[in-house]
């Protein structure tokens, strides 16, 4: 599966953080669609390394807990600076 776009929290469009995106678009699944981080992660913890971003070098989602115990996903660590998830095109 492939994460392909994402929709950010209310006013945090510009935002560089990952704990503010609210949902994520999966394709490559019975049901493509946006789905709630909180959602991805709880899955990604039964189905680890399943769902990669669309953007080279194509990192799997991982589930991490912010410092408030909020349930969010990210990319797996690479060279680039800013998470890849993050690259992704905002709806």
């Amino acid at each position: 599966m492939k994460a392909t776009r994402i929709k950010m929290k209310p006013g945090c469009g510009n935002s560089t953080k990952t704990t503010e995106i609210d949902q994520i678009y999966i394709e490559g699944c019975t049901n493509p669609g946006f789905f709630k981080k909180a959602n991805i992660h709880d899955y990604l913890k039964t189905h680890p390394n399943s769902i990669r971003v669309n953007i080279s070098p194509y990192p799997y989602l991982v589930p991490a807990l912010s410092s408030n115990n909020e349930k969010y996903v990210r990319s797996e660590p690479n060279d680039t600076p800013l998470d890849n998830l993050l690259k992704l095109p905002r709806y």
